[in-house]
């Protein structure tokens, strides 16, 4: 959990904290009127327990504030957005969360993205699209959407030549060797990307190999200065506290320093190609090698 999700908790405890004492009623005695243990105050207060909309609803009861119930129902829930599961957030299926994407650059001036092992969504095809989608699927065990959650996914892609829009994107040079879909998907993908790379509104860069890098980092993307989110393994992190996303965009800004663009990026991309259509010619060599050994 970030800090930013353990300082929203902590303050709205200390809001909760507040309500009891201006009632003149000491965390047992809460605790003894609503019928809980005497340690689930105390958690709650100092944000080590989430609590439930009835425990709020509650609270305020007992200590006379129920006027205070909406805003702080409002609050846990904005606590509850920050830290959302994937099994939570997919759910219903991949299109619902590409909708979500779009709604957000929507919002935006500009957007800054760091993929390190993957193209972004932005400058994804259809078919490299397609299989990350499809692992999704399977993986997170969510409804099967995969048309539709593809279809939206490029649809987003339009905000690219819409609107006055900025886009700053910034992968990591191991993207273009991660095998997804197969070679086939990955030469389309490339060359995806070497086209992308004229787009007027975009900055794309690539972080090579070997680039000291400021810290262990994973994929990020900031919706101006206002909003990040980071995709974990089980879950999603809604970055909204200045001073967090003050370091993301100092961490971006190394990011940018680190990368190369224009004609040393369109190497990097040229070689990963190269490298690819070596790869079919000796597995081609391999397979044709096995079929006359076996003819013979």
């Amino acid at each position: 959990m970030t800090d930013s999700v353990q300082q929203q908790r902590e303050a709205l405890g200390e809001r909760l904290r507040g309500l009891r004492q201006s009632a003149g009623l000491s965390g047992s005695e809460l605790a003894r009127r609503a019928g809980w243990h005497q340690t689930r105050v105390p958690k709650i207060e100092y944000g080590k327990t989430r609590p439930s909309i009835v425990d709020i609803q509650m609270w305020c009861k007992l200590t006379g504030a129920e006027g205070e119930i909406q805003d702080l129902i409002a609050s846990l829930r904005n606590i509850e957005t920050a830290y959302r599961e994937w099994r939570r957030t997919l759910s219903g299926g991949t299109k619902q969360k590409q909708h979500e994407i779009l709604r957000l650059m929507q919002q935006s001036t500009v957007m800054r993205a760091y993929q390190p092992s993957l193209i972004p969504g932005l400058l994804q095809t259809a078919e490299y699209a397609s299989a990350i989608l499809r692992r999704s699927i399977k993986f997170h065990g969510i409804p099967d959407d995969l048309d539709e959650g593809v279809a939206k996914r490029l649809e987003r892609q339009q905000i690219l030549y819409k609107g006055e829009r900025r886009f700053h994107l910034l992968m990591g040079e191991q993207a273009l060797y991660n095998n997804v879909g197969g070679d086939s998907v990955m030469r389309g993908q490339l060359d995806r990307l070497l086209a992308a790379m004229g787009l007027p509104r975009v900055t794309f860069g690539i972080v090579p190999l070997g680039a000291e890098l400021p810290m262990q980092l994973t994929n990020f993307v900031m919706f101006d200065e206002r909003r990040v989110t980071v995709e974990g393994i089980t879950a999603e992190l809604t970055i909204t506290q200045p001073r967090e996303i003050k370091v993301y965009h100092r961490t971006f800004d190394v990011l940018v320093d680190r990368s190369v663009t224009g004609e040393e990026a369109r190497a990097l991309i040229r070689e990963a190609v190269n490298r690819s259509s070596e790869r079919r010619q000796r597995s081609t060599q391999q397979y044709l090698a096995k079929n006359q050994a076996r003819e013979s």
